[in-house]
């Protein structure tokens, strides 16, 4: 029965009605074929429906020249991973140098870069030297959040939160300088004070809302070391068991063990800080945005530029967080992506 069957099928595979229906199925197919031709030819043309396209998607792989980036000390890590990671897709050599955010602002506004790094907005005395240069186009485009981080020696065991307040009277000048002042039950220790320098904006940040918040007259203590390299101060505290310090977090969790983070009381209880507290708004005062400034004429005119700041938003979600830092809520990185639409054109 199965022979019998296999030979039937074969007559009928031999028969003109199946040979008649394969030519149908041929040449309904070459129709077929032809219409997705046109179809492509026309997508290509631009006359028919086509999929969604980027199109100011850059070339970074065309790009080349020099880009010099200066400024904050806390943006500096996130400029220097990201200059790395464009590096690699570009031929364009970015140098990226921290002398603070005073101090990157200075050299903005006398045309030595072309990106400034900044732990605070520019102030309007600098908007002005930058006027008096020319310079009247700078672009702010926010990147990132941080938690500036009040730091001791691990061996710390008596402090483990401070009220606003009590940073204040640990930094101003006239304040404090024994533990036993801040708080009885503290050590009879003379205070040991790290913090970053006049030019950073980490300082300027501190002294708004600590030193000046809280009392309009006061400022800040002049005593301790001072310096533009965080990691200067980082390692100070580490080596100190009564020192004190503050700087953005991505050091502080760079340090690890050697350092301990201490929890700020802004009348709301003990927070500490951490990308959760800094993006939900508990960890006040120190919670602050970043930013990276360029002028709108460098996107007009300098390719190398407008790539290199596009790629940094791109990207700046994954490596801000990477070093340390708090990246952007979504909507408010998709407006400072919004700020570059009209040079991708």
């Amino acid at each position: 029965m199965k022979l019998a069957r296999r030979m039937a099928s074969a007559d009928f595979l031999r028969s003109p009605f199946l040979i008649l229906a394969i030519l149908g199925l041929v040449a309904l197919l070459a129709l077929a074929l032809t219409a997705c031709g046109d179809d492509d030819e026309e997508e290509e043309n631009g006359t028919g429906a086509s999929p969604t396209e980027d199109s100011a998607a850059i070339d970074y792989g065309s790009l080349s020249g020099e880009i010099r980036v200066d400024g904050s000390s806390t943006v500096f890590p996130i400029s220097e991973a990201v200059a790395e990671e464009f590096s690699a897709v570009s031929d364009v050599r970015v140098n990226v140098a921290f002398s603070g955010t005073g101090g990157g602002f200075e050299a903005f506004c006398r045309s030595e870069i072309e990106i400034a790094d900044a732990s605070r907005p520019i102030k309007d005395e600098e908007t002005q030297t930058c006027a008096d240069a020319g310079i009247t186009d700078a672009l702010e485009i926010q990147v990132g959040t941080d938690a500036l981080t009040v730091v001791v020696n691990p061996a710390n065991d008596y402090l483990e939160c401070l009220t606003v307040d009590q940073l204040h009277q640990i930094f101003k000048q006239g304040g404090a300088t024994n533990w036993s002042q801040v708080d009885p039950s503290f050590p009879n220790e003379p205070i040991v004070w790290y913090y970053p320098g006049t030019d950073s904006g980490t300082y300027d940040y501190f002294v708004e809302e600590i030193i000046t918040g809280v009392d309009e007259a006061a400022a800040h203590t002049a005593d301790g070391t001072s310096s533009e390299d965080d990691n200067v101060l980082a390692q100070g505290v580490e080596g100190d068991e009564f020192a004190i310090g503050y700087f953005g977090i991505a050091y502080y969790l760079e340090a690890g063990q050697n350092l301990k983070a201490v929890q700020v009381d802004n009348g709301e209880g003990c927070v500490e800080p951490s990308a959760e507290t800094a993006l939900d708004g508990s960890y006040k005062p120190l919670s602050r945005p970043l930013f990276i400034y360029t002028r709108e004429s460098f996107l007009e005119d300098r390719p190398e530029v407008l790539g290199f700041v596009n790629f940094y938003l791109e990207n700046s979600q994954v490596l801000v967080p990477e070093v340390g830092y708090v990246e952007l809520p979504d909507e408010v990185h998709a407006d400072q992506v919004a700020k570059l639409e009209s040079y991708l054109q």
